[in-house]
């Protein structure tokens, strides 16, 4: 199944002619009794209805159970529901194919031409019977639908070809679609039960054309904000935490795990719950995420037909903000009465997490918190040491307080922007340096095509290095250049005035809930002033609306305290765009550059606020400017995203430009130009090495057939290589080079696996008594001890037997214990770090 249709959301009725088989009441009631309690009934809980798989709320579901409103809910009943969901589709996946045929029949629109019927209907006495069970209906019997009177048969003409996996993945769809149904008939809350109707009639429409669910339209796609939730909280690790021991930033990374994990399994509450407690403006947002996360998160955990993604991994800092305080409060109770529940060496988790909470609402607060910058990044060393330490295992919270946490089961206004430091701007400035090196080897190796194209490497870092520091000394010695520049840009004239704060940049904006400053109110008055002088033809009144409106803000260009110009704009951060209103710059002005680094400095404050799209209406005169600043008539954005929030004009032509988060916009020309600059350099330095006239050959002269071709002389200086055969991998430290060197690495990989934490179960033989059936199951027993005297008698004379006895223990240990006890989860842990001690000393094969 491949492509999709998309279904607008409305509130509508459900038909029961467009249900199929789940119209009719017994069947409803089947589902009710099997897939609706075995995880398809809705949990009316937090969202009403919105866990599907567990009921709760005002409703409970067949096994009693409930969760309450916004919480995680009981491991036991969550996995419980998956499993029962699973089997209930295997059974239907182990049909004969009769009555795999019939299940789609009820499902699949007639076929005869002129029949409107949607699904065939189970004839009047047969109608009590399941098709999942023993019944199975002739496919010459015909459809109770009086309109339609034709053959089961006739409803599946079009599944004549189709494979067995298609046919498994429509079953899969349709019981997705029946537990989505039975949700709906659960669910209170208004909201939720549009969501479910929305996704019943996207899995019923997939089925009826045989493609695959995709979901379009106002909601966009993952990931929503930037940066995520789980890349935010690795950067608080770093940030507030790393000045401790490495055992304390351990447990951090560990407490910021089970926070992950947590908000990964939370129920979230329903607008109309929260409606109360936030602004109207949140409450707009919060209905937007929520709905979000129903359709991408929480019911494709039970629907699989749909795709799922993780919540921590689509979301950011305005869900995180919403729910915080709830959250962290059941979050804090739940380490409290499960704490007994861990294991003694697991319980600093616990104690380590009000303080970890605690760090991460002081972030959620600050405006200018730097792990919510989608720029900022902790150094490539920690961010190896985290990847390393998850690698090498972790410590799972294994007891079932672990469990009964989270599932291991599942990626400023009226600053001036001049102010920021210094330091800042160097290092998003050197960013752009392997930018460089990269378009600089890209550029030179197209070009001179001189290196055939088997052996494209980068250049080396010093060429490219002598050639910027030819480029700089150049500029420097270079007076008359400096003095009368050629061909300068205007833009570095105007980055020039604002170096010398002859022009500040500042975002300024109205407030009804803190006092304005005085100096913001008269650049207010100014900006308002040049938007009507330089938009004649737009009304006053409207440019006063909007200018002093307190969801626009305006990005001043402040001269001699004085703006001379601005862009006023409205953020929809929900929707990942920004709408630009106005844009103009005093007349006297113009033409000096302004206007480019008025936009360029909004992208860069965009981007800093995770929006990525910039739209604008822009009347005729205006298209030419929007055309340079990078818009374009094609609009990337769906329309459902923009389509009643923008703000529509007539006469006017929508453009749209999408923004890149790596780019400083501010300093983009600058860089440009320096790459630039150093290719051609390059180039000359190239140049100068290959236009050298070399004497001809004179050895054909006397007589010589033929020279190889790497002594033709200077074609090895303009990049020529022989091409070479692969040469064999050499073997790691071969067994006979070094007897005992080759001991001595053995004993030192055997004392580090010793003394690992996860080895405790392999340090001695597993004897009988406490084991009894042990030896009935495993013939050939290996430990640690054992392999220890093995060594000292010499036995490991070669690598290969060391490495193989050392997998025994392994293999033993995963082949007697069940994948989800603590003895599997160390065999594998400590096998990753044997692999990783014998890499270290060159003893395992790459």
């Amino acid at each position: 199944m491949s492509g999709g249709p998309s279904i607008t959301l409305k509130a509508q009725p459900i038909d029961g002619n467009n249900t199929g088989n789940a119209a009719a009441q017994q069947q409803h009631q089947q589902a009710a009794n099997g897939a609706a309690s075995a995880g398809g009934a809705a949990s009316a809980s937090a969202p009403p209805g919105a866990a599907v798989g567990t009921a709760s709320g005002s409703s409970t579901g067949q096994n009693g159970s409930g969760a309450v409103s916004g919480s995680v809910p009981a491991e036991g009943t969550r996995q419980n529901s998956l499993q029962r969901i699973q089997q209930r589709k295997q059974k239907v996946f182990n049909l004969p194919v009769p009555q795999k045929l019939a299940k789609l029949s009820m499902y699949s629109a007639c076929q005869s031409e002129g029949c409107r019927c949607t699904g065939w209907k189970t004839p009047q006495e047969n109608r009590h019977r399941d098709v999942e069970s023993s019944y199975c209906p002739e496919f010459n019997e015909e459809c109770r639908n009086a309109s339609c009177r034709h053959s089961l048969r006739t409803h599946i003409a079009h599944l004549d070809n189709i494979s067995s996996s298609n046919m498994d993945e429509l079953l899969g769809a349709i019981i997705d679609m029946e537990n989505l149904f039975m949700s709906m008939q659960r669910v209170e809350d208004e909201d939720t039960k549009k969501v479910y109707l929305y996704l019943f009639r996207l899995l019923r429409q997939c089925v009826l054309t045989r493609q695959q669910a995709v979901i379009r339209g106002p909601l966009g796609d993952p990931p929503f904000e930037s940066p995520c939730i789980t890349k935010a909280v690795l950067s608080l690790v770093f940030y507030k935490f790393n000045h401790l021991i490495s055992t304390e930033v351990t447990t951090m990374t560990e407490v910021a795990k089970t926070f992950l994990n947590f908000l990964n399994h939370y129920n979230f509450e329903s607008p109309s719950t929260r409606r109360g407690d936030l602004t109207h403006e949140d409450a707009s947002n919060y209905k937007i995420n929520y709905t979000r996360w129903l359709v991408f998160c929480h019911v494709p955990a039970f629907c699989n037909s749909l795709r799922q993604f993780e919540t921590s991994l689509v979301f950011g800092r305005s869900l995180l903000r919403t729910v915080f305080q709830c959250m962290s409060q059941q979050l804090k109770k739940k380490c409290i009465s499960e704490r007994d529940r861990f294991p003694e060496d697991k319980r600093s988790i616990i104690t380590q997490m009000p303080k970890f909470l605690e760090a991460l609402r002081a972030e959620l607060l600050k405006d200018d918190s730097p792990i919510w910058d989608p720029n900022y990044r902790p150094p490539n060393s920690f961010v190896v040491q985290q990847r390393k330490r998850h690698q090498e295992g972790a410590p799972a919270a294994a007891g079932a307080g672990a469990a009964a946490l989270a599932a291991n089961k599942r990626s400023n206004v009226g600053e001036p922007l001049h102010k920021r430091p210094k330091k800042e701007l160097v290092e998003r400035c050197s960013r752009w340096v392997p930018l460089i090196l990269v378009a600089v080897n890209l550029f030179i190796q197209i070009l001179i095509l001189l290196i055939p194209s088997e052996s494209l490497e980068d250049l080396p870092t010093d060429v490219v290095m002598r050639a910027m520091k030819s480029v700089s000394e150049s500029k420097t010695t270079n007076k008359a250049e400096i003095l009368f520049p050629v061909n300068v840009s205007r833009d570095e004239n105007v980055k020039a005035e604002e170096q010398k704060r002859a022009i500040e940049f500042h975002v300024v904006g109205n407030s009804l809930t803190k006092p304005v400053d005085k100096q913001t109110v008269l650049w207010l008055l100014g900006l308002q002033l040049v938007f009507a002088y330089q938009l004649p033809e737009m009304p006053r009144e409207y440019i006063s609306q909007l200018v002093f409106d307190t969801k626009h803000k305006t990005l001043a260009l402040i001269k001699e305290n004085q703006p001379i110009g601005g862009i006023c704009f409205r953020p929809f951060p929900s929707q990942g765009f920004t709408e630009i209103v106005f844009c103009a710059v005093t007349m006297s002005e113009q033409v000096k550059g302004y206007g480019t680094h008025l936009m360029n400095h909004l992208k860069d404050y965009s981007i800093q606020r995770g929006i990525k799209h910039l739209l604008t209406f822009a009347d005729c005169d205006a298209i030419g400017y929007f055309k340079k600043q990078g818009f374009s008539k094609d609009i990337k954005l769906a329309r459902p995203v923009y389509a009643g929030y923008i703000k529509e004009y007539d006469s006017a032509t929508l453009m749209h430009c999408e923004l890149h988060p790596s780019i400083v916009n501010t300093q983009f020309i600058a860089v440009i130009r320096n790459q630039s600059e150093i290719l051609k350099e390059l180039i000359a330095q190239r140049h100068s090495e290959v236009q050298k006239v070399r004497p001809g050959l004179t050895c054909f002269k006397e007589g010589l057939p033929s020279i190889p071709v790497e002594s033709i002389p200077g074609l090895r200086e303009i990049g020529w290589k022989p091409q070479m055969r692969p040469a064999r991998s050499a073997r790691p430290l071969e067994e006979s080079s070094d007897p005992e060197k080759l001991a001595t690495s053995f004993a030192s990989v055997l004392q580090s696996v010793r003394q690992h934490t996860t080895a405790w179960p392999f340090l001695r033989p597993v004897t009988a008594a406490e084991v009894p059936d042990y030896y009935d199951h495993i013939k050939y027993p290996m430990d640690l001890k054992t392999m220890g005297e093995r060594l000292k008698k010499g036995y490991y004379q070669t690598r290969r037997l060391f490495m193989a006895d050392m997998a025994r223990i392994f293999s033993n240990c995963r082949f007697y214990n069940s994948p989800d006890t603590e003895y599997y989860r160390c065999a594998n842990s400590l096998e990753r770090y044997f692999q990783t001690k014998m890499r270290e000393l060159g003893l395992w094969d790459k």
